[in-house]
């Protein structure tokens, strides 16, 4: 059974993400946050494995609660649902290491979906963004950090054709195809490189490869 805490400050949203979600025989929503601080305080006490957390609320908001979240031992996975589709967001929720972003307009099957793909450790984006995110991932600050060259420079050969595989947005399965692998041997590179980078998720980990050039070798 998946636990969902949903946090949103519109009472009409929350109930209709409860019922929405509570209707999957798999998930069951376990609690529900009207701001940042009681988001916050909902994951420290149910220990949730997703939670929806809405970008504007009061009390800290939803992008900091985020990063409070993340903090947490044995932190959940986020997956942040907003009306906005504005660059500063995408990039702070990219930044904040969430699981995905999605609209909230996104059609129920396509959330209920998400919600069991990012507990499975995968990313989302909504198609509408996507493109948008792609962009900022391609177009960060020009030199990467003292720290980000480091931790490139630890990289084996084999984890830096796999970070490239990962920044060209391929999953495990097609990675191992495309390398001769299995996909367990894939999943073991994607581990570490994520532990060497500090990556939160595997955006955050594209994000570095984009700035690296890594994208374009081979």
């Amino acid at each position: 059974m998946i636990k969902v805490l949903v946090a949103d400050d519109n009472d009409i949203m929350r109930r209709g993400l409860r019922l929405t979600l509570d209707a999957e025989e798999d998930i069951t929503v376990v609690a529900e946050a009207r701001t940042g601080r009681e988001a916050v305080e909902a994951a420290r006490r149910y220990q949730p494995d997703v939670v929806l957390m809405d970008v504007r609320m009061p009390e800290g908001g939803g992008i900091d609660a985020t990063r409070r979240v993340l903090a947490l031992h044995a932190p959940p996975a986020v997956l942040v649902l907003t009306t906005f589709d504005r660059d500063e967001y995408i990039e702070q929720v990219i930044r904040a290491g969430a699981a995905g972003f999605l609209l909230k307009d996104t059609p129920p099957e396509d959330l209920v979906k998400a919600v069991r793909m990012v507990r499975e450790g995968h990313t989302m984006i909504d198609p509408v963004v996507v493109r948008r995110a792609l962009d900022l991932l391609a177009a960060p600050p020009v030199r990467l950090t003292d720290e980000e060259e480091h931790a490139l420079g630890t990289l084996t050969a084999r984890e830096r054709e796999v970070l490239g595989c990962v920044a060209a947005g391929l999953s495990n399965a097609s990675i191992a195809t495309e390398l001769s692998t299995s996909e367990s041997t894939v999943k073991g590179h994607v581990s570490r490189i994520m532990g060497k980078l500090h990556a939160e998720n595997r955006v955050q980990a594209a994000r570095i490869a984009y700035r690296a050039g890594l994208d374009t070798e081979g």
